[in-house]
């Protein structure tokens, strides 16, 4: 992961994600995630843009417009899904004076030919899929384990980008509920997910989804390879990151606000995960 500053872009903290990894390693060969990012407060427009794969974009605050060549400009808001092509024109950005908060994949293989065949259809038209906290967490995962460097972890991230685009895809097709809870695997990691600001208690979500924690240990394991303990603290780092890097939150009210009443216990994890502090994580990507 690279964290930048770039004022052209956003006032705030820009963070880019861009795997190295040998691809004969995949095991998933008809979908690549090849490089993603998360740029809050974005001010940059762009005009005549041009894309040679695929990308795709949920913007989760503000508001602007996305223009395909020379047809209408439609408007962008919180809560809602574009993508770019290769082939065509784009002019995007937002409203002059406003800002956007954007989440941006890119991917390539077969697999998109099959989405848009099925159910990512009219790809030069907006989406509205609405806002979700659900969606952002599953958007860390995704970067969390592109960050990894581990292969299966890069397939994961891929399918598990996959399900997102689909299921906010869903909400937006007519005649679908948006409402459908997600079952199975998919309800066990959604609820892993929503733990951000609570600790985790395993033999509450095992018997609220009818398993044993031995069987949630093993599902969060195959799902995401990381044990079910550090999975959970993976994402509540994430988030760690992203409030040392946006608010001015001290150290000790993050790791309390994520669950963790003793903060040098907090800042012991931050350190394992992230290979710093979280005072010299701060200190050195520019809050």
């Amino acid at each position: 992961m690279a964290i930048h500053r770039d004022e052209i872009i956003s006032p705030l903290p820009i963070r880019t994600f861009d795997p190295k990894i040998d691809t004969s390693r995949l095991k998933v060969k008809s979908l690549k995630l090849m490089s993603a990012g998360h740029l809050p407060g974005r001010t940059m427009q762009r005009s005549k843009a041009v894309f040679s794969h695929w990308a795709f974009v949920y913007i989760a605050g503000g508001r602007g417009y996305f223009q395909v060549g020379g047809a209408a400009r439609q408007k962008v808001e919180a809560g809602t899904l574009f993508c770019f092509f290769p082939g065509a024109e784009f002019d995007y950005g937002p409203y002059s004076g406003c800002y956007w908060d954007e989440y941006y994949f890119t991917v390539e293989g077969m697999r998109v030919q099959e989405w848009l065949d099925n159910w990512y259809t009219e790809p030069e038209t907006v989406k509205r899929v609405g806002t979700d906290d659900s969606v952002l967490s599953k958007m860390e995962q995704i970067f969390m384990m592109m960050e990894s460097g581990i292969p299966v972890n890069l397939d994961s991230a891929s399918l598990l980008l996959e399900s997102v685009l689909y299921n906010l895809t869903a909400k937006a097709a007519p005649g679908e509920s948006g409402g459908r809870k997600p079952s199975g695997v998919a309800a066990v990691i959604d609820d892993l997910s929503n733990l951000l600001y609570e600790p985790l208690n395993a033999q509450k979500v095992a018997e609220k989804h009818h398993i044993s924690v031995s069987t949630l240990r093993r599902i969060v394991h195959a799902y995401t390879g990381f044990p079910l303990g550090e999975f959970v603290h993976r994402i509540k780092t994430s988030e760690a990151k992203k409030l040392l890097l946006n608010t001015d939150f001290t150290v000790k009210e993050i790791g309390e606000r994520l669950g963790y009443a003793d903060v040098f216990y907090f800042s012991r994890l931050f350190k394992k995960f992230v290979g710093s502090s979280p005072q010299i994580y701060r200190a050195h990507n520019g809050h």
